[in-house]
This record gives C-alpha cells, sequence and structure tokens, in this order.
C-alpha cells in the first residue's frame, strides 16, 4: 500500500513539475479538460510562492530534482532519476554508440594522451595511435590550460560529419602532425570477445544489453558456427543486464521452437509468455553460461531460460537477484526517470528478486559484498534458500526464486577480503594508468608489434614490469600489497593488448589463467 501511495504521489508530483515548467497555459488546458488533482493544485501553489514571494532567491529546478530524488528513494532500488547531465552517457551505452572522434585518454601533466584509439572511429581511419598527444582541436589548444575532462570531451565530441582538424605530437617520432579528420559514430560494443579457445569449444563474452548487442551476438555466433564450433562457453560475468529485448533474443538462439523464455507481468496483473521461435542458431549444441554475483537483470534472464530449460550448465556463483523490468520516460529539459514498470519471471515461473523492502537502498547493494562474510562466496551450502520458492525443471533439477539464479556448477572464492580488494585493484584502471605511463616512458624499450606472438610468448621484461609497478604503487601511496606475480603480469600484459591492440586480444590473455573458463572445459572434456 505504501509503495502504491507513494508511486500515486510520484504521478502527481511529475504532473505537476511538468506544468509549471511549461508554463501556466499549460495548467488552463488541465483546467479545461476537467477534474485537476487537489494535490497537483497545492504542489502548484507551493512552487509559485518560492518562486514569487520567498524571501530569498532560489533554484527551483534544484529543489525539484531534490523532490524528485526524494520520491524515487522510496520506490524500489532500480527505480532512478537521471538528470539530464547523467542522460547523454546513459543513452550513448545503451544505443551502443556515440558521436566523436573516437579515443580514450588520460591527462598527462596537462596535456590529452591518448590511451587507446577506439576500433571504427574517426581516429583509427585517421592514423592517429595510443600514445599521441593531441595539443589543438581547430584553432583552440588543449594542452596547459586546466581543462577539465568534461570540457575536453566538448571539444573532441559533435554531430557526425563536423570537421575537426587536430595537432598531434607523436613522442615516438618527435614529430607533430596534422590530422583533417571528420566526426562520426563510434561503436561501443557489447561483446568484447569472441573466439575459438579450441578446434570445438567457441568463447564469446557478453559485457552489457544494448541495442546492437543482438546483431554483434548474431554476426559473432556465426563465426564461431562456420569455425565448426560444438561446445559454446557464454560469458556474462560482470554484466549488469539492459535491454529485455536481446535477452530474450539471444535465449530464442538457444532453445528450440516453443519452449518458454520469459514471463513478464505489468502493474495489472497481465502477464505476457515469451517463447521460442523455430529459427534458433544454436539449439543443439553443448551450453555453458558463466555468471557471477556482479550478471543481473537481462544476463539472469538468459541464465534462467537456459536452465530453467534444461538446456545447458550455469557455472558460478550467485548472481545479482534482480527480477524488475524498468521502462525510461521523459520529465521535461533533458531529465528522465528509470521507472520499474514490471516483473519478469524465469520459465518455471520463479521470480529472482531479492527481498528489498524491509532495506535501504545502501544495504541492498551491499548485500552482495556480504555474501563474502555470510560464507556463501566461499561455500554454496551457505546460499539462502526458501523452500516455498522451490520449483522443479522439466528434467527434475530443483532451482530456488527469491534471491537470484544459483549455478548448476558453483566456483567457489575463498579468498579474505583484503585478497579480494587486493585482486580488484590489480585488475583495475590502476593498471591501465601505470602500463600507459610504463610504455610512454620506455617507448623506445618495449616493442610489441605482433598480436599473435603478443598473445601467445611470455610477457618480456617480466621482472622490470614488476618492479616497475611496485615503485609506482609506493611513488603514489597506493594500498596494494602485490602477492600475486603471475595474477599482476598477466593483467598488465592484458592492458598491454587492450591499448596496444584491441579489447578482443586482452580478453583472450586473461582468460588463459581464468578458473571458470577451465571449470567449463573440464566439464565438455568429461561430458
Amino acid at each position: 500500500m505504501r509503495k502504491n501511495i507513494v508511486f500515486l504521489f510520484l504521478i502527481v508530483l511529475l504532473s505537476s513539475v511538468i506544468g509549471y515548467l511549461f508554463g501556466s497555459n499549460n495548467l488552463n488546458k488541465n483546467v479545461s479538460i476537467g477534474f485537476v488533482h487537489p494535490s497537483i493544485q497545492k504542489l502548484n501553489r507551493l512552487i509559485t510562492y518560492l518562486s514569487e514571494d520567498y524571501v530569498d532567491k532560489i533554484n527551483t529546478d534544484s529543489l525539484v530534482s531534490k523532490v524528485i530524488e526524494g520520491i524515487v528513494e522510496e520506490l524500489d532500488p532500480h527505480s532512478v532519476y537521471i538528470p539530464v547531465q547523467q542522460s547523454q552517457a546513459i543513452s550513448e551505452s545503451m544505443q551502443g554508440n556515440f558521436e566523436g572522434i573516437g579515443v580514450q585518454f588520460f591527462m598527462q601533466n596537462d596535456t590529452i594522451a591518448v590511451v587507446r584509439v577506439l576500433e571504427g572511429g574517426p581516429s583509427e581511419k585517421a592514423g592517429l595511435k595510443s600514445g599521441d598527444r593531441i595539443l589543438m582541436a581547430d584553432q583552440d589548444t588543449l594542452h596547459a590550460k586546466g581543462k577539465s575532462n568534461e570540457e575536453i570531451i566538448d571539444k573532441l565530441k559533435g554531430p557526425s560529419g563536423d570537421p575537426v582538424r587536430l595537432a598531434v605530437y607523436r613522442k615516438k617520432n618527435d614529430s607533430i602532425y596534422t590530422f583533417d579528420l571528420r566526426r562520426g559514430p563510434v561503436p561501443l560494443p557489447s561483446i568484447s570477445s569472441s573466439y575459438m579457445i579450441s578446434d570445438t569449444v567457441g568463447y564469446l563474452k557478453i559485457n552489457r544489453f544494448s541495442q546492437t548487442t543482438y546483431s554483434e551476438f548474431e554476426k559473432s555466433l556465426n563465426k564461431l558456427i562456420e569455425m565448426q564450433m560444438k561446445h559454446f562457453i557464454l560469458d556474462l560475468r560482470g554484466n549488469p543486464g539492459g535491454y529485455l529485448l536481446p535477452a530474450k533474443q539471444i535465449a530464442d538462439d538457444f532453445l528450440s521452437s516453443g519452449k518458454p523464455i520469459v514471463i513478464v507481468e505489468g502493474n495489472n496483473g497481465k502477464r505476457e509468455r515469451t517463447v521460442a521461435s523455430s529459427n534458433g542458431l544454436f539449439e543443439k549444441g553443448a551450453l555453458y553460461v558463466l555468471v557471477d554475483e556482479d550478471s543481473a537483470s537481462a544476463s539472469e534472464v538468459v541464465a534462467g531460460a537456459i536452465q530453467d530449460n534444461d538446456r545447458g550448465w550455469i557455472i558460478g556463483r550467485r548472481t545479482f537477484g534482480k527480477g524488475l523490468v524498468q521502462q525510461q520516460m521523459p520529465l521535461g529539459q533533458g531529465d528522465q526517470i528509470r521507472l520499474t514498470t514490471a516483473r519478469y519471471f524465469t520459465p518455471t515461473g520463479r521470480s529472482i528478486q531479492r527481498p528489498y523492502d524491509s532495506t535501504t537502498r545502501t544495504d541492498y547493494y551491499e548485500e552482495v559484498q556480504k555474501r563474502y562474510t555470510t560464507g556463501e562466496m566461499q561455500d554454496p551450502s551457505n546460499i539462502p534458500t526458501i523452500d516455498s520458492l522451490e520449483y522443479t525443471t522439466p528434467k527434475g533439477r530443483k532451482v530456488y526464486g527469491g534471491g537470484g539464479i544459483v549455478p548448476d556448477i558453483y566456483m567457489s572464492n575463498k579468498e579474505t577480503t583484503e585478497e579480494v580488494w587486493n585482486s580488484y585493484l590489480i585488475r583495475s584502471n590502476l593498471v591501465d594508468r601505470f602500463v600507459f605511463l610504463e610504455l610512454d616512458q620506455n617507448i623506445q624499450k618495449y616493442n610489441f608489434d605482433s598480436a599473435p606472438r603478443f598473445l601467445n610468448e611470455e610477457l618480456p621484461y617480466r621482472e622490470d614490469f614488476i618492479k616497475a609497478f611496485k615503485q609506482y604503487c609506493e611513488d603514489n601511496n597506493f594500498p596494494i600489497d602485490v602477492k600475486d606475480d603471475d595474477s599482476l603480469i598477466n593483467s598488465i600484459k592484458a592492458y598491454i593488448a587492450i591499448q596496444l591492440f584491441d579489447e578482443n586480444l586482452s580478453t583472450r590473455i586473461i582468460n588463459k589463467g581464468d578458473s571458470f573458463i577451465k571449470k567449463a572445459l573440464s566439464q565438455i572434456e568429461n561430458n
């Protein structure tokens, strides 16, 4: 009941705000068509009093934003208010591209240092390289000006077709070059890696579910099938979800005609059941889906469809536990709200949504980290299950609702909290920046020009890299204690790959020592 009241108040407030922002004419139109809710009238009067009569000048837009944030905070933990400043970045991520020149950069000594040239973007076509310094864009000097990242991005991004002339210093040649290019769409792929691990085993990793995910997936899967793939490892670890449609399309490719994929229930109680079509791309081969505690939403839809239809094996750790569907709606002036409008259920009818009514948003999101202290990460017997939420798959496997998807094959993590933190830092942007600086400062020393050789050979200068990284952490007071040199070298090699080659090569390097993939391969061998 409390949720319904809050939701009604949200609708009332938003109606009031929209009426206020677009002027009194709209309010008069509201009156002319009939009933105006008394709460809308109250809020309209309050905003008018504040803007016209309050003793101090106040920013009513800011006040309205705070009120909206407060109301949304009272809803479920996945309904969020998205102010205009954040909406563009979120939209770009979900539509699968942005418009600009296509580089990732660090600010190094108040200069734009290109860390990565994005594949398929204008900068790659023009010939920019990792390590280049962008000094000027047209007549604007970009170095030694104390500009923020946001100001730099504003200068480099722009509508497709807009020309820009860049002055670039290339340290390796100690020369300045001029590049004339036109801004254009820069792909933001949701599939970071796709390749054959062996003659018969294919691998594909999906980072998020965006508008372009299924077309990327279809293209990559067809290539793997053409290479005679018989066993498929689908990696959904760390995937927070996204759009529901590509998740349903991907599940469809694994399931035979008529098999249930997902059930969606709206606020009116009406249920919509999606079933598989007859033209799935990979309905017969062995399938293994990798998940972890950060696999959520659309990732759980795919994993749930595979598990509940006994189509393949889920390997990993209990997923996040998000069984709610959001819809993004405009509020005006570029602001948006991502509002939960439905619940979804896996084919057996289970909701995998974790409880949230009795917790704060902070507690809700911290539950994943608390799995280390409850012992769940080390031992699957500590996973909470509710007997009343037990379901059975067609082949008799017991599955549970109410808290994510529990894998068929569990991957324990026996690391301490300190070891987990240490591992996180080794995989973080800390190593990314170190790699860039090390390669940049010793540009004549390191020469990596062949991707296949770089993948298959040991990283040269191993001890030099380890020593330099430890010194880098010490000089910058970073709280990291490197105890596993092999993990560190693997991470360094992966970041070199992504800066000099591409993300696919980087993922292949990381995967060589990956315990989840080793488990999947052992299952393939045993079966």
